[in-house]
């Protein structure tokens, strides 16, 4: 079956961010490093306990696949997961199973964010490293979120959709009319998407204008306002806790703190953000298992 290429995003730092209130320590870092392997493998969900004074979330690490939504509603059936955050580490995945997903995430009124999941020990509460990805159709899986924030460490990237199997060599392959068809059909599934989920034209012109052969281009802090990615830039709207805590990002913040930080001329123009190349696998392909199973579009 054909498959569009994901807009991935692959690759994380050690950088940690508490949220809410986790120190940063060598053992949390190797968590995180660990799901550079995780976001290769097909979507998963789980339920991160943050009490009694923090709120709870889900993660959601990897590529989404055509058993994804299905692995939500099953995920979701014994919880009550109405106004939930969600957290993304994520390279992409199927362009119509994300979209299905994405209306299931507004039909509950998730909030959602970008992160790596850190759940913690008796020691200490779980907690979310901010230096992770969302590529490809995972954007537009954040665009679900009723309320949506995004970390300055976060990096959020965009690509073309393409056919999967053909992206390594895109120039030099061919296609059929048929191809060009499924591309087309869902690149308007996907517009009308993204106007339905509240996003702005500027995140289909922005990604729709990077083809294959070329880099990722991450999405600056301008670009996310713009797109109408980001609704909110304080951490607190999207993981609020009973008695606040130091946030730690760069450097120690508070919850309270904003992005409205940024220099001036960040806000004034909007200059494209040069697009970097990930450190573990090229952009797109599906996850290993199940390939046939896959749903035609992906990217």
């Amino acid at each position: 079956m054909l498959e569009l290429r994901g807009w991935a995003l692959i690759g994380a730092t050690a950088l940690c961010l508490a949220l809410p209130g986790l120190p940063t320590t060598s053992g949390n870092s190797a968590k995180a490093s660990g799901t550079l392997e995780e976001r290769k493998l097909p979507m998963r969900f789980n339920w991160v306990e943050c009490k009694p004074d923090c709120k709870s979330w889900v993660s959601a690490v990897g590529i989404v696949t055509a058993d994804s939504p299905r692995d939500f509603d099953e995920f979701a059936r014994d919880r009550d997961l109405a106004g939930a955050t969600i957290v993304f580490d994520s390279s992409g995945g199927s362009v119509n199973d994300s979209i299905a997903l994405g209306r299931r995430f507004r039909s509950l009124g998730m909030l959602t964010t970008v992160g790596i999941s850190l759940r913690g020990d008796n020691a200490m509460r779980p907690g979310i490293a901010p230096e992770a990805y969302c590529e490809s159709m995972c954007v537009f899986l954040l665009l679900a979120g009723k309320t949506r924030y995004v970390p300055e460490a976060a990096h959020v990237r965009v690509h073309q959709i393409w056919m999967g199997d053909r992206a390594d060599d895109a120039k030099a392959a061919s296609y059929t009319a048929q191809d060009l068809m499924i591309v087309e059909r869902d690149i308007g599934r996907l517009a009308k998407y993204t106007f339905d989920m509240g996003g702005t034209g500027d995140l289909l012109s922005l990604s729709l204008s990077v083809p294959p052969w070329e880099d990722l281009h991450r999405l600056s802090r301008a670009e996310l306002r713009m797109t109408n990615l980001v609704t909110t830039d304080a951490v607190a709207d999207v993981l609020p806790r009973d008695n606040p805590v130091p946030v730690a990002e760069a450097k120690p913040k508070t919850v309270q703190d904003r992005f409205a930080g940024q220099p001036a001329n960040d806000e004034a123009v909007v200059h494209p953000a040069k697009a970097t190349k990930t450190a573990e696998v090229q952009t797109g392909g599906v996850a290993p298992a199940d390939k046939t199973a896959l749903s035609p579009p992906e990217k």
